[in-house]
């Protein structure tokens, strides 16, 4: 229970229906910590005090046991730290993944055995279903094409997806929204959150420097060039943590034409910019596959594929196992046309449909 209205129409149906059901509420970040990036507008972010709040007074209106689980240390080391290493080597991380992939369906499983719950319900807006023929459980698209999340669950196993329920996966936004009042929920009101939990206003590089500090890590790399990508050198930048692959706007040069980060190399902090059409890739590698729902292919596939959360899913060919590198087995992705800002750290998902077949992280480009 976030303290959100998804999760808690979720709590509500299921009490109606009779489920025994133990509401939890996982506590991942201090939110009094790092106290120069802290912000006054908190309502933005997810799992603050406040959802917390929000979460007991929804057990209290139904009637459900309800715990706060200290995730804090788990979350840190599993999605906090890579968030931070990550930006720091010119990738653009997700941590909403991460905390699916080492949070929300790993840890938190563990926890449902403690309190004696076989299966975990959540708000996500995604759909499960047991395929027969071939043994497997599988994941889908939401019914609620603006609200899918099944860009953030690739990382899903067999074994997690068989104790997990995603009871909104059929419904829209505004029917979660009426049963909301129906079940008279405290919440039925309050706005969806958009913000990361830890980063105060979006304001990752603020972040970044406020936590390396606050560890004691080496300060992070600052200055370095801003690069053409005809070779001329057209100022400086303080940070490669500060930019993406696909950033236009805090570029802060001036050469009368649009220009965009093309690439960023964290070995020589040099951020190359150029013209739009150079953001265009047809082929990139990626790591870590996660087949979801379909058993691992031993020849190319054909899927649509998306490599942003709004990306809308383009027709390719992934040819799986194509190389390995530092001991990882990589993958090469093909679009069939050229898609727009394939970002180092970003996900690329797997689509039949509404079917996820799987995901992978997106690489760096290598020799």
């Amino acid at each position: 229970m976030s303290g959100g209205v998804d999760s808690s129409v979720v709590a509500g149906l299921l009490k109606r229906q009779g489920q025994p059901i133990v509401g939890l509420t996982m506590q991942l970040w201090n939110q009094r910590r790092l106290p120069e990036i802290a912000s006054d507008q908190a309502s933005g972010r997810c799992c603050s005090i406040d959802d917390v709040y929000d979460a007991r007074y929804v057990a209290q209106t139904l009637d459900i046991p309800y715990y706060v689980v200290n995730f804090e240390d788990r979350f840190e080391e599993h999605v906090v730290k890579p968030f931070v290493a990550d930006y720091i080597a010119g990738k653009t991380p997700i941590p909403c993944t991460l905390c699916n992939n080492f949070i929300k369906f790993d840890q938190f499983l563990e926890m449902a055995d403690g309190v004696g719950a076989h299966v975990i319900a959540t708000g996500h807006y995604a759909q499960i279903r047991y395929d027969e023929p071939t043994a497997r459980w599988q994941l889908l698209r939401s019914a609620d094409a603006t609200k899918d999340q099944t860009y953030f669950l690739w990382g899903l196993t067999q074994a997690q997806l068989a104790r997990t329920m995603f009871p909104l996966g059929g419904m829209i936004k505004t029917q979660v929204r009426q049963l909301a009042i129906d079940l008279g929920l405290p919440v039925a009101d309050k706005p969806d959150s958009q913000e990361i939990c830890f980063v105060p206003n979006g304001d990752y590089a603020g972040f970044i420097e406020a936590y390396t500090k606050e560890q004691g890590m080496a300060p992070v790399p600052a200055a370095g060039n801003i690069i053409h990508s005809d070779g001329r050198t057209l100022g400086e930048h303080e940070g490669i943590h500060n930019f993406t692959v696909g950033q236009r706007r805090g570029l802060n040069v001036a050469v009368g034409e649009p220009l965009y980060v093309i690439q960023t190399n964290p070995d020589t902090r040099e951020i190359t910019v150029g013209q739009g059409n150079e953001l265009l890739r047809t082929t990139f590698r990626v790591g870590e596959i996660n087949w979801i729902s379909i058993p691992e292919p031993n020849e190319p596939i054909r899927a649509e594929v998306r490599i942003r959360n709004r990306h809308a899913p383009a027709l390719a060919t992934i040819t799986p196992k194509t190389a390995t590198i530092r001991s990882v087995s990589v993958s090469t992705i093909t679009f069939d046309t050229p898609q727009r800002a394939v970002t180092p750290g970003q996900a690329a998902v797997f689509y039949q449909g509404d079917l996820v077949i799987g995901g992978a992280w997106i690489e760096r480009d290598q020799p």
